[in-house]
């Protein structure tokens, strides 16, 4: 079987997939991600098949995963319908600035102490499985934009919901994760020990390229807000394109963003907040974020194909006992705990704490990053004292079983924190009356 006629076929599956199986799968303790995994599985076992390389294939890995990612960021920021401010945005600072550095240094001390990697390669392995993914995560986040302001902004609700935490989460992570995978990419290629690479990573790789990244986002999504709401779509051209915008202001928010400097992936969240709350009450936000999707389901279906292939095609036989551990820690003990961690001293219910520290979701943002990381002459020279396909293969492993045990346990746990809402609703209504 060629190449192209398995292209093909990932593309009808894809396709068919968008269409059918959200609704297929509701409310079922199965994910459209599983079904894709377990297709490109049972795909690429028929003999003579081409097996999945994604060491092989670097370049090819990298860039496809890229632009899942950056596409999926768009749905993501189009889906928030909480405007801007401090205190209703607690829950994601909190994820932000707890969480997310509590996991990467409880995983980067555990690879250096425990499994006895070298310093840049433990800090990349805890910088690439840290951030929740946004791409993964779509499944338990929050839903296509409303076209009224969400109406949660009293006291209580300051912590957030499940679905906003984890979606506004997700959103900005993958960006906030790029310094530290910058980190261990500067650890690696350091030649003293006099700490003038520590300061032009804190200048140029945590502060400039962040800014940049913000700013850059902003000003796109305030162009594409003012031309797509100010010049409405007339022509049946226009109509039949409807919600297009979305990924021209992915690509162009990213692309500038990477083209000063910045961080590209923080630039197209920003572009897409500020492209949210240009103007709340419209309906034509509907159309942005259901283009976006379909972009992104297709993308997506296409990559956990592959990884179904790969996996077949031997991804997990270099890993070690040490490692499979490490990814297990990751999973039910460290993203966990640094979660519940991150809510500390505020109101938020303990059922919803465990649920938002719970489902930091792995997935497609950390084959971005390794990708990315080992794509460095200085990395693959310098640290690795474990072969490149043995940290491919702690990847696959922790994404598989965030695939396998999130998208299992998400819809009965969200139906189930559903319920308890709802018996606390009654509660408080009976209480009033």
């Amino acid at each position: 079987m060629s190449a192209y006629d398995i292209a093909l076929i990932v593309v009808a599956l894809a396709l068919l997939g968008a269409v059918a199986l959200p609704r297929l799968l509701e409310r079922r303790p199965l994910s459209f991600p599983i079904i894709y995994v377990g297709l490109g599985a049972v795909l690429f076992s028929v003999p003579g098949v081409a097996t999945v390389d994604p060491i092989g294939n670097a370049v090819v890995t990298e860039r496809l995963t890229e632009l899942v990612i950056i596409v999926s960021l768009m749905g993501a920021g189009l889906k928030l319908d909480r405007p801007f401010d401090w205190r209703s945005w607690s829950s994601t600072w909190r994820l932000l600035g707890i969480a997310l550095p509590l996991t990467i240094a409880a995983m980067a001390l555990l690879a250096w102490g425990v499994v006895g990697l070298l310093p840049a390669t433990a800090i990349l392995l805890g910088a690439v499985v840290a951030p929740t993914d946004p791409v993964l995560a779509a499944d338990i986040g929050a839903g296509a934009p409303l076209t009224e302001l969400e109406e949660e902004h009293a006291p209580e609700h300051e912590w957030g919901t499940v679905q906003f935490a984890l979606t506004s989460e997700a959103g900005l992570n993958d960006g906030l994760a790029f310094p530290f995978t910058n980190l261990a990419i500067v650890v690696a290629a350091a030649l003293s020990a006099d700490g003038a690479w520590l300061l032009d990573w804190v200048l140029v790789d945590v502060l400039y390229k962040i800014a940049a990244g913000v700013v850059v986002g902003y000003l796109v999504g305030e162009v594409i807000a003012r031309t797509v709401f100010r010049a409405p779509a007339t022509l049946q051209l226009a109509e039949v394109t409807a919600g297009a915008e979305a990924l021209a202001a992915t690509l162009l928010a990213y692309g500038l963003a990477e083209l000063v400097g910045g961080y590209g992936f923080i630039a197209v969240f920003v572009a897409a907040l500020a492209l949210r709350h240009f103007e709340w009450e419209h309906d034509y936000y509907r159309e942005l974020h259901d283009f976006a999707v379909m972009v992104e389901r297709l993308l997506l279906s296409t990559v956990l194909v592959l990884f179904g292939g790969a996996l077949v095609g031997g991804l997990l036989a270099p890993l070690t006992l040490p490692l499979a551990l490490l990814g297990l820690a990751l999973v039910f003990v460290i993203r966990p705990l640094a979660g519940v961690a991150s809510f500390a001293g505020t109101s938020a219910p303990l059922p919803e704490r465990a649920v938002i520290s719970f489902f930091g979701i792995r997935g497609i943002g950390s084959f971005y990053y390794l990708s990315y990381a080992l794509a460095h002459a200085s990395f693959r020279q310098r640290e690795l004292v474990v072969a490149a396909d043995a940290l491919w293969a702690f990847v696959g492993f922790v994404v598989l079983v965030s695939v396998v045990v999130h998208g299992v346990s998400a819809s009965p746990v969200m139906e189930a924190l559903d319920r308890r809402r709802g018996r606390a609703s009654e509660r408080n209504t009976d209480a009033e009356s």
